[in-house]
């Protein structure tokens, strides 16, 4: 995979940068700004972006913005944020460019294990979302408070839902049935207003839409 890496901090962009090498990716271009993660895509038309939020100059949400212009440009684009901050105004948005198919939002402080990092940016490149359930609980927070209406089970549920596990997986992570997960998921969707569905994948996205609602 060919990998741009947009990072202010020059040590963390370096450590990135190894570790994708190390890896066996291929980090074609790796920038500290904003304008510089447009010119490096442009330039290598790479498969996936790795981009934080806040960069050059105002240290606001510079990144996110640029994603977001990138994923218009090259709607098969993949970007994967990896930021210590979520970003309320464009989060949502960028999470739902490209019917939410090649994106993701992981929280460096957040991540403790390499290998779980790249497993998540190989995710985003193969089509799919991945979400830090801390992302979805923020942004909710921001529409109504929703999370009002869970119980701490269904949150915690709602948590695995938006990582994209299965059933099965939540079932072996909480120590209970599958039965009592589908019952928690169902009451999730019936409390958020989201239709179930089956496939994980869309799940995620399904918590997603709900933060586009009005």
């Amino acid at each position: 995979m060919r990998v741009v890496i947009a990072e202010d901090a020059v040590l963390l962009r370096e450590g990135l940068a190894g570790l994708l090498e190390r890896f066996g990716h291929t980090v074609v271009a790796s920038v500290g700004d904003a304008p510089g993660l447009l010119a490096a895509v442009a330039e290598h038309r790479p498969d996936a972006v790795v981009t934080d939020v806040r960069m050059p100059p105002r240290f606001t949400d510079e990144g996110l913005r640029a994603a977001l212009e990138l994923r218009a440009r090259h709607p098969e684009l993949a970007v994967l944020v990896l930021s210590q901050y979520v970003e309320q105004t464009y989060a949502a948005e960028l999470l739902d460019s490209g019917a939410g198919a090649g994106v993701g939002y992981l929280l460096k402080d957040r991540i403790g294990d390499v290998r779980e990092f790249v497993d998540a940016l190989d995710r985003v490149a193969a089509g799919g979302t991945v979400v830090d359930p801390e992302v979805v609980r923020q942004l909710l927070r921001g529409r109504r408070d929703p999370l009002s209406r869970l119980t701490p089970r269904e949150q915690e549920v709602l948590g695995l839902i938006a990582e994209g596990r299965s059933n099965a997986s939540i079932a072996k992570e909480l120590v209970v049935t599958e039965a009592a997960v589908a019952k928690h998921i169902a009451n999730i969707f019936a409390k958020l207003d989201l239709p179930p569905a089956a496939d994980g994948h869309r799940r995620v996205l399904a918590v997603l839409a709900y933060l586009r609602q009005e």
